[in-house]
């Protein structure tokens, strides 16, 4: 779409906003002199858009009282955003318990796009493709996303009806303090009132939300994503483990995020204090950090990178092996 297109779409939407517009306060929002707007309220006339001149010293131009404008007016750079957006936010696990949304939201746009601009986005919609896997998720409601959001804003205590991973039930009271989207879930988190301590739920096992009573004040400094990351890494996993990296506290930030575990200061490094399912996994994460390091606890780590040690030196020493039997390559 041209740049005086776009400006004439501009114009309509300040024309919209309602009441009327001078012509040089027109002028200054749009980026050109008055005559050009007066060229464009010409353009939006020929497009059967009622717009209403007043002559004289303070004249201006006004949309006909009653008139309803058409739903939607998007730049081409605007539709595409809005296409892409719906798609990545799909891919990406973000679309909510209402499967079909995202599939109306785009044939919603599409009808009210001219239809040559409205084929250019099925062609890209058909044809991209994309090196990251779509993501499964665990969608929320966007009921239940869209209460907590509000609950957050207003800083007003909720009632949730929440579901626990073993199955077990409970009313919670909760201050929420944020949300936060990662790996396909939404996290609601904040101070729960029974508990008295900052707790994370999950919004797909929240059943339902009602206003509870009283405001609250979000602690100065807290931060929602890494309280739900470190959250998600203490979980209950089989092995607890502490690790000592030779390298500086900044440079472990940079390779480790707070999904990984808690990172804090050592006098030979840098401590690692998380939780893991599998130690053999553990140990090649070690190995692939470049870094010398220390396992402090527990021992069946250390026998891993033991283990892993010994596979890597055989397989090193099997690759030799074959290159020399070989013999030298004919230039």
């Amino acid at each position: 779409m041209t740049r005086p297109t776009a400006r004439v779409l501009a114009m309509l939407e300040l024309l919209q906003a309602g009441g009327q517009r001078t012509v040089g306060e027109l002028a200054a929002r749009l980026g050109v002199d008055e005559r050009t707007v007066r060229r464009y309220a010409e353009h939006l006339a020929d497009l059967g858009i009622p717009v209403q001149a007043q002559r004289g010293r303070y004249g201006g131009y006004r949309i006909s009282p009653g008139y309803k404008l058409p739903p939607l007016m998007l730049t081409d750079d605007e539709a595409v955003a809005v296409v892409l957006g719906l798609r990545a936010a799909e891919r990406a696990g973000l679309a909510t318990t209402d499967h079909a949304a995202t599939a109306s939201a785009l044939a919603k746009v599409s009808r009210v796009l001219p239809r040559a601009l409205g084929q250019r986005l099925d062609s890209l919609l058909s044809t991209a493709h994309f090196t990251t896997p779509a993501r499964a998720g665990a969608p929320a409601d966007a009921d239940t996303l869209l209460d907590l959001a509000w609950a957050a804003q207003a800083r007003r205590t909720v009632v949730i009806a929440y579901t626990a991973w073993d199955g077990r039930e409970s009313q919670r009271e909760l201050d929420v303090y944020g949300l936060v989207f990662h790996s396909g879930r939404w996290y609601a988190t904040g101070h729960d009132h029974g508990r008295h301590d900052v707790r994370t739920f999950r919004l797909d096992r929240i059943a339902s939300i009602r206003q509870g009573d009283g405001s609250y004040v979000v602690p100065a400094g807290f931060d929602a994503t890494t309280q739900v990351v470190s959250g998600i890494a203490a979980v209950g996993w089989s092995h607890e483990v502490a690790v000592v990296l030779r390298t500086t506290l900044a440079k472990a930030g940079e390779r480790l995020p707070p999904s990984v575990g808690r990172l804090t200061e050592h006098p030979d490094g840098v401590l690692l204090e998380t939780r893991v399912e599998h130690l053999d996994g553990m140990a090649c994460m070690l190995a692939g950090l470049g870094w010398d390091f220390e396992v402090i606890t527990p021992n069946a780590l250390r026998d891993e990178v033991l283990a892993l040690s010994d596979r890597l030196r055989v397989s090193a020493v099997r690759g030799a092996v074959a290159g020399t039997a070989a013999g030298p390559r004919s230039p």
